[in-house]
């Protein structure tokens, strides 16, 4: 089954074509959101080379990681409520886009690894703190991070110079 005719209504309704159509309100949108991908990816990119020992190693990975995490939460209010709206907006162009999907997918496996590393190392900074080494599943999910949230940025980039062949 193709997800097409539900990509092409979506475009087709009042608040896509008012979107897209808007002088101020479309750009408006995208800085929003590259803004809020800076702030969460940002904060993400920090908890990372912490974690790694490559920076802010005078500070504890629990502090890091809970002063960070609000800051966090905002960017990615910030980027996912844009997105979807950037996406609603130009539906059937990102349909076909091999570009979005490739940034679909890298989000899925951003979310499994949320999913797997939560517990172990990004809700178990206490741990991390007392360790006399940082252990290699916590080395081992912020490198995973990096490369997850590059691969993602790029491929987002991408989209805009994704051009259709008629």
């Amino acid at each position: 089954m193709s997800l097409f005719p539900l990509f092409q209504w979506l475009q087709q309704t009042d608040f896509a074509t008012a979107l897209r159509e808007s002088a101020l309100v479309y750009p408006t949108v995208m800085a929003t959101h590259l803004s809020g991908m800076a702030l969460f990816g940002g904060m993400i990119f920090l908890t990372d080379l912490r974690i790694l020992g490559v920076a802010m190693r005078g500070t504890s990975v629990s502090d890091v990681v809970n002063q960070l995490r609000p800051w966090k939460r905002i960017g990615l209010v910030l980027v996912a409520a844009c997105g979807i709206m950037l996406a609603w907006a130009k539906a059937e162009y990102y349909y076909q886009n091999p570009y979005f999907w490739a940034k679909m997918t890298l989000l899925m496996l951003v979310g499994v690894h949320a999913l797997v590393f939560r517990k172990s190392v990004y809700n178990n900074t206490a741990e991390l703190d007392r360790a006399p080494v940082m252990p290699t599943n916590a080395k081992v999910a912020a490198c995973l991070s990096l490369a997850l949230w590059i691969g993602l940025v790029s491929m987002g980039r991408m989209i805009g110079y994704y051009e259709i062949k008629p």
